[in-house]
């Protein structure tokens, strides 16, 4: 990949962990990290990925609706659930995205999640390495 074809860099740092904060070099991201079920203040990396992922998404489905002329919904939701395992090999992700195009009907709804799901970089991240489960609500 050359340099020219990156659109974008994040850049965050993370300092103690799942017990710390991570920051973003333009300020605009501060967040303290807690672990997964602690019910201690802050968010953890699991919710982050979500949140990342579901944005990404909606994005990708918008994009493949502009192209097929299809009206988007206004109201549209993706939920992500990231779920944090240990298994018999170490600890493992999997995912579920659950969408709402609210107005749509099901068969228009479906191409629009499957044409996201091609394109969207968290699902080209996740495909092969993750299970993931997508659910037109």
């Amino acid at each position: 990949m050359s340099a020219s074809s990156i659109l974008y860099t994040g850049k965050t740092t993370t300092t103690g962990g799942r017990e710390g904060r991570s920051t973003s070099d333009d300020g605009q991201l501060d967040l303290k990290l807690s672990t997964p079920g602690a019910n201690l203040p802050g968010t953890n990396p699991e919710q982050l990925f979500g949140a990342g992922w579901s944005a990404c998404f909606t994005g990708a489905m918008r994009h493949a609706a502009r192209a097929g002329k299809i009206d988007f919904p206004a109201d549209t939701t993706v939920s992500a659930e990231i779920d944090l395992g240990l298994g018999a090999d170490g600890y493992f992700l999997q995912a579920r995205l659950t969408v709402s195009l609210p107005g749509l009907d099901r068969e228009t709804a479906q191409q629009l999640i499957d044409a996201a799901h091609q394109t969207c970089p968290y699902s080209k991240a996740t495909r092969g390495n993750i299970d993931v489960a997508i659910t037109l609500a």
